[in-house]
């Protein structure tokens, strides 16, 4: 038999994973199941065990999709023994800035953080119970997108409110936080000696952040209190002046409901385009409001790079990655051609190619493009507090 640990990684719509052999973490399956709860749903495995969990349908929901998973994993694998199952959880709120054994009183607490990441943590949360009801004695692990950026000084997590409110938890708390945790650990290999300098990575997806790395910590970052926050996402605005959230409620008569539904759901990419909220549908259509889109999306991310880079006090370091910042050279080029005044010049032909290295010679920034690996951060996570708790 070959001990292994479970790293899951629950989207909005799709539930990705890592099947991971101990104690090395040698890789033996990678997938994801997309479009949960469409007809469009579909399973997609890569690795050297991949091809044992071809052929099969994934579950309606993100439960169904997790318990479907694990008795695939039984059926198909019949030589694996799972020894634990590590989870990404968005918000770990005050209370968890480490990884932690999931207990009935973990759960409790991450349950009443649901209201600051109610895009995501219902989902995280449905798939912990998930393997508790098919496996109740599989240990579990969550791994917090929060926890990355406990690193930042005081000044750069409180907002500007009576000090009572900081204090009952309302501060700027970050994500993406095990994305950022892989990169940093990366960096070296990449950048050298620049790594622990004045690094920003740009973590573009269907969500978006940007994070100011200082010796390969979190100084600052673009999300706050919620996952909200920040950059033009998929479709969610980003930062927005909160003015409009009053107006909508006090003078369109808009309830709280309906207000985060525009927020979570109906704005960013799709909202401006009116199209789509997938950035590859709004490069292959190229008319006028797609093109507002992108461009409202690279200004934004060009605007808040410059804000980070006068917290790091200058910049050595851009960093690319998530679906987005790995796979879209026009966007990168895009961010790039808004930010050169900080000597941020690309390569056009290694940036078109999606190379690891695509600053140009007499750039004053090296500019990476280097995928991130969440799985891999829970994995570790897992299997140390496994190994530590015997």
């Amino acid at each position: 038999m070959t001990d292994a640990v479970l790293a899951l990684n629950v989207g909005s719509s799709s539930v990705k994973f890592g099947l991971y052999a101990t104690p090395a973490l040698d890789p033996l399956c990678r997938g994801v199941v997309e479009n949960i709860g469409s007809a469009r749903a579909a399973l997609k495995t890569s690795g050297t065990r991949g091809a044992d969990l071809a052929g099969a349908a994934p579950g309606s929901d993100h439960a169904s999709a997790t318990a479907w998973l694990l008795d695939l994993i039984a059926e198909r694998m019949p030589d694996i023994a799972l020894r634990a199952a590590g989870h990404r959880v968005v918000h770990g709120g005050s209370d968890f800035a480490d990884p932690v054994r999931i207990d009935d009183r973990v759960l409790a607490a991450l349950e009443r953080l649901i209201p600051l990441a109610p895009s995501h943590q219902p989902q995280n949360l449905s798939a912990i119970r998930a393997v508790a009801r098919a496996a109740p004695r599989l240990p579990q692990v969550a791994c917090f997108d929060t926890a990355f950026h406990r690193t930042q000084p005081a000044h750069a997590q409180r907002f500007a409110l009576p000090r009572a409110l900081s204090e009952e938890g309302i501060i700027r708390y970050g994500f993406h936080g095990l994305s950022y945790e892989y990169l940093a650990g990366a960096l070296p290999a990449f950048a050298g000696a620049r790594a622990d300098g004045r690094v920003i990575i740009a973590h573009l997806g269907h969500g978006a952040s940007l994070c100011a790395l200082l010796k390969r910590r979190s100084i600052a970052t673009t999300m706050g209190f919620s996952a909200l926050d920040g950059l033009v996402m998929g479709r969610r605005c980003g930062a927005i002046d909160p003015g409009v959230l009053l107006y909508l409620l006090e003078q369109k008569r808009m309830t709280p409901a309906a207000v985060s539904n525009l927020l979570y759901d109906r704005s960013g990419l799709l909202g401006v385009s009116g199209i789509s909220d997938d950035l590859r549908a709004l490069e292959r259509d190229g008319g006028t409001q797609a093109e507002e889109a992108m461009d409202l999306f690279a200004y934004r991310a060009a605007r808040e790079i410059g804000s980070l880079a006068a917290a790091l006090g200058g910049l050595d370091v851009l960093v690319f990655s998530a679906g987005i910042g790995e796979h879209s050279p026009t966007m990168r080029a895009r961010i790039a051609g808004y930010s050169s005044w900080l000597g941020i010049a690309l390569d056009a032909e290694a940036n078109a190619a999606n190379a690891l290295r695509i600053g140009s010679a007499g750039s004053a920034v090296d500019v990476l493009m280097i995928p991130t690996d969440e799985e891999i951060v829970i994995a570790r996570a897992a299997a140390g507090l496994l190994a530590r708790s015997g």
